[in-house]
């Protein structure tokens, strides 16, 4: 068996420093540059190699052009030197380079230090409770190393000094917790620049094309949660409105009126009924302005630290893009009528189409006019024929439907009818359109996982979802969604469940272990999902608001007398405790022997320092003391002596100390 080579202490400890930094920049290189994490691993290799072979320092004349170098390289990548990325890419370049310039002591601490503040910047990336957990682990890392350099003389081993330092960080845990909840917060991102925390997001959009929507579907990132105060509506009556496209221009569907504007909803004619959805969305940062509700919502949305506005078209938004994760309560209600009084000859802007496109369709949207006239069926009986032929003419619901040309509507209803929901929603408006029906688009989510661990629906990206909303006279906008009758298991279970689905790595069991929710796999999911989410809920979302709320309430709790009796106790309990296992710990042979002096001191004996027993036992003889008095101090003296000085067995041990305590009654 091969065995390593014995260090010295340098080389030990400089390798653990090496180490220390490598962990400390190793979070980096998923978004650092290629060459700049390449550039970090060669140096800190060099810096091994150098101190394994116990080679000199590389001199400064070939070390600064380098690092002037790298910094040109820095702003060639980035174009800018300031920043988070290109500063955290020059922090760690320059920590490298660092190690292999140490000549004295303090620049020993200056690479400690340059680590400790590195390591922080690893929270502009991520703040999962994964990468606290990593953090946690290399400042520990870091704790030893800088505790190994505190040591002059003999250094203890590896193992010791990394318990001494997760020791030192758990003493501080307990500040660092009440800082945490004490120490005012500061209202907006804490771990964000306000260059980069305005870098473009995935989410729903103010805009739909064939294809948006579709790559929404592929992401997995959490759009928002949801905790549901009172009984949560089946799966198909999550529709999570957000934005409302009427604009259409022959490829795209827009907002009316560009940019949203505030305006006061007063206008909005609502007629709410059903039971009352009482319900708490936790919405991530999403730079943009839009707020998610459950249908149908009131549009006076009260969102703490945010200006609330909503739409002509029952769109609710901030006036600020939402550049941190935010807290609002709703109530919803299932059953509504939106607009029912509203002027037909309002409806025109609904009525819009691009002259020049899709000529099938606005023929096929006239004969479906024309029919329901005859048949005097009106809005209703056009919307049922046209749902009953997306139903019976083999349209299919897919990821990866065909290129669409300029009559994209056209092309899908009567040629490729594959499609993902926003071409079925699209040509479901236009359609209607044509066929003289006010319409319009509706984006957002549909659906959501429920975790039955912690009771909160994820709505995630891929559960974004497009619908239509048609006006009929008398009822106002009533909510279709073509997507439905072709895919109906989409609405009534799950994006997953609607499309073929791939066995991950090729293996159809863990396929069937992923859909299963009572599987094990499903189960471990469910908890880290549970674990996560109260980490968003109690850490990072610890608002200012959070905060005063929490310590009102526990001063309320605590803001009595009871409460520094309850201190009192606590110290009594914990100043006993330490001395009660100070009296366990004591060495029972040196309390008997202090007993023996106490007991010779009333006798007119004091032994002097450094008095051996054989000597002390000389002098109890002269003592006038009855003789079984006397031959007791002389055994115990003799006792205690080969106790100290002789090397006994266990039990031979534990008998004489035992005796040593009868000696003495």
């Amino acid at each position: 068996m091969m065995r390593l080579p014995v260090l010295t202490r340098d080389k030990a400890d400089t390798l653990l420093l090496v180490v220390a930094a490598l962990l400390v920049i190793a979070p980096h290189f998923a978004h650092l540059p290629l060459w700049t994490s390449a550039t970090v691993c060669v140096t800190l290799c060099w810096r091994a190699l150098l101190t394994l072979r116990g080679r000199r320092l590389p001199p400064v004349w070939l070390l600064l052009p380098i690092a002037l170098l790298a910094m040109a390289g820095v702003w060639h990548s980035y174009r800018t030197l300031l920043g988070r990325d290109p500063g955290v890419a020059m922090l760690a370049l320059l920590l490298a380079f660092k190690l292999l310039e140490m000549h004295a002591r303090r620049d020993l601490f200056v690479v400690l230090f340059l680590s400790f503040f590195l390591l922080l910047t690893n929270f502009f990336y991520s703040q999962t409770m994964l990468t606290a957990l990593g953090m946690a682990v290399t400042l520990v890392v870091l704790l030893t190393a800088q505790l190994t350099f505190q040591y002059t003389g003999a250094v203890p081993p590896l193992t010791r000094r990394l318990r001494l330092a997760g020791k030192v960080a758990l003493l501080a845990t307990p500040l660092a917790a009440l800082l945490f909840i004490g120490f005012p917060r500061i209202q907006g991102p804490l771990w964000g620049l306000p260059g980069d925390a305005r870098s473009a997001r995935t989410g729903i959009s103010d805009t739909m094309a064939p294809g948006s929507m579709t790559n929404l579907a592929l992401s997995e990132e959490v759009a928002f949660r949801v905790r549901f105060l009172d009984p949560a509506p089946p799966q198909n009556r999550l529709y999570w409105r957000g934005v409302v496209l009427s604009n259409y221009d022959g490829r795209t569907w827009t907002r009316i009126g560009g940019t949203p504007y505030r305006r006061n909803a007063d206008g909005l004619t609502m007629g709410l009924g059903g039971r009352p959805i009482r319900h708490e969305i936790t919405m991530e940062a999403s730079e943009r302005r839009y707020l998610f509700t459950l249908e149908l919502t009131r549009p006076d949305l009260p969102v703490s630290g945010q200006r609330v506005a909503t739409s002509d078209e029952l769109e609710t938004f901030t006036l600020r893009p939402l550049q941190e994760r935010i807290r609002y309560r709703a109530t919803a209600h299932s059953d509504y009528t939106l607009q029912a009084d509203l002027d037909p000859a309002l409806t025109g802007k609904w009525l819009q189409l691009p002259v020049g496109f899709n000529p099938l369709t606005r023929a096929m949207g006239a004969r479906l006019r024309a029919l329901a006239q005859e048949r005097r069926g009106g809005t209703p009986e056009i919307v049922d024929a046209v749902l009953r032929l997306l139903r019976e003419q083999h349209f299919e619901y897919t990821l990866a439907p065909a290129l669409l040309g300029r009559d994209s509507v056209d092309e899908f209803l009567f040629r490729t009818r594959q499609g993902f929901c926003e071409h079925f929603a699209g040509s479901f408006v236009f359609l209607m359109r044509a066929a003289g029906v006010p319409a319009r688009v509706v984006t957002g989510y549909q659906g959501g996982e429920f975790n039955p661990v912690d009771g909160y629906v994820t709505v995630r990206q891929s559960d974004a979802h497009a619908w239509a909303e048609v006006w009929i006279a008398g009822q106002g906008w009533r909510r279709v969604d073509p997507t439905a009758a072709v895919a109906p298991e989409r609405i009534n279970a799950s994006l997953a469940r609607a499309l073929p689905a791939q066995a991950p790595f090729g293996l159809t069991g863990l396929l069937a272990l992923q859909n299963d929710k009572d599987s094990w796999l499903s189960r471990l999911r469910f908890r880290l999902h549970a674990m996560n989410n109260a980490w968003n809920q109690w850490v990072l979302d610890y608002n200012p608001e959070r905060q005063q709320n929490f310590l009102a309430e526990l001063w309320d709790k605590i803001g009595t007398w009871r409460t520094p009796a309850a201190a009192f106790l606590l110290a009594a309990l914990v100043w006993g405790g330490r001395r009660w296992r100070q009296a366990r710990a004591a060495d029972p042979v040196q309390a008997a022997y202090a007993r023996l002096c106490r007991q010779l001191a009333g006798a007119g004996i004091v032994p002097a320092p450094g008095e051996g027993p054989h000597s002390l036992a000389l002098r109890v003889r002269a003592l006038p003391l009855p003789e079984e008095r006397k031959a007791a101090y002389a055994e115990f003296l003799e006792l205690y002596s080969a106790l100290r000085y002789r090397a006994l067995d266990d039990d031979e041990r534990n008998r004489s100390a035992a005796r040593l305590a009868s000696l003495l009654r």
